[in-house]
């Protein structure tokens, strides 16, 4: 006979401040999780790049390169490589041990506001305010990028990759979707400039954040709205979105120094966590754990559940 299987943990939500960092790098554009989420990455406006230990508070190394401040970073999925993007219009790709600039992609005519690896690492995508997505070829030597998306109208403020697919918001209002094994072009019009977009982790949802302070969970495949949730500021900024690590809730940054969560489902505001004066510039959820990372202003916080022990 066979026992049922454990009903899963009822979610947590980040609410308590367990991690600090104060980054030393002007204001943080962005700060982003590696792929196992033990690292992250903080991009600054002072044109540098640092790589953190956020659960023990400790900053490992610097990369300097950038002509100008750092507006988005990722990290390879074996953390051998890193890719950021910048005002200096340019995609740098880094050696982690040696912290030396390995690549710089230049094709852009405007600053690179978003870059993500491939899930082999092979290929950096980079979308910029010049309203092009670029591919950039890691292992040749060949300047040009191997692939130009230039449907977008206005700039590209965000971009996610699947195994198959590139998701990208834009300026213009629109959430595109580049299937590359058929070929083909989804596109959803949303009407007010979107900021940030992002896969559910179980790859049948889009979320998109955009300046009419809404965001929204879209069917990937039919366009349908499925959920809109409220309550949040956003109106200026390009401002980050993110769902928790099951998928059971939807998380905003806000202008007003909130992250403000609402259940998936129910579209109901689960949590308003108050993390600061300013602007939430960034936010990153960890991959398998109810872990936060915050950026605003010159700082960067980690939150996690309220029966989390540190050590």
């Amino acid at each position: 006979m066979a026992f049922p299987r454990p009903r899963p943990a009822r979610p947590e939500l980040p609410r308590q401040r367990v991690q600090t960092l104060q980054c030393g790098q002007g204001a943080v554009r962005a700060a982003r999780f590696n792929a196992d989420g033990n690292y992250c990455l903080t991009c600054g406006s002072d044109k540098t790049l640092k790589l953190w230990n956020p659960h023990k508070g400790t900053a490992l190394r610097t990369y300097q390169g950038h002509g100008y401040e750092v507006l988005d970073a990722a990290g390879s999925f074996d953390n051998s490589q890193i890719c950021s993007g910048g005002a200096d219009k340019a995609v740098a790709l880094w050696d982690v041990t040696t912290g030396q600039v390995v690549r710089k992609y230049r094709g852009h005519a405007g600053k690179v506001n978003c870059v993500q690896f491939n899930q082999e690492a092979t290929v950096i995508v980079s979308g910029s305010i010049d309203s092009t997505v670029r591919c950039w070829d890691c292992r040749s030597r060949r300047p040009d990028p191997i692939q130009v998306l230039d449907e977008a109208k206005d700039g590209i403020s965000s971009v996610k990759l699947s195994a198959h697919e590139i998701l990208t918001g834009s300026v213009d209002g629109r959430v595109r979707r580049y299937d590359l094994r058929t070929g083909q072009l989804c596109s959803d019009y949303i009407g007010s400039p979107i900021t940030s977009v992002c896969f559910s982790k179980d790859g049948q949802c889009v979320l998109a954040a955009s300046l009419d302070s809404t965001l929204r969970l879209l069917d990937k495949d039919t366009g349908e709205l499925l959920g809109e949730y409220t309550g949040h500021r956003s109106t200026t900024y390009r401002l980050d979105c993110v769902l928790n690590e099951q998928d059971t809730h939807v998380g905003c940054a806000s202008e007003d120094g909130h992250v403000y969560f609402w259940d998936l489902v129910e579209g109901s505001l689960a949590l308003s966590l108050p993390v600061g004066q300013g602007v939430v510039q960034s936010l990153a959820f960890h991959p398998r754990l109810p872990c936060l990372l915050v950026a605003t202003q010159g700082q960067v916080t980690l939150w996690r559940e309220d029966n989390f022990q540190p050590e």
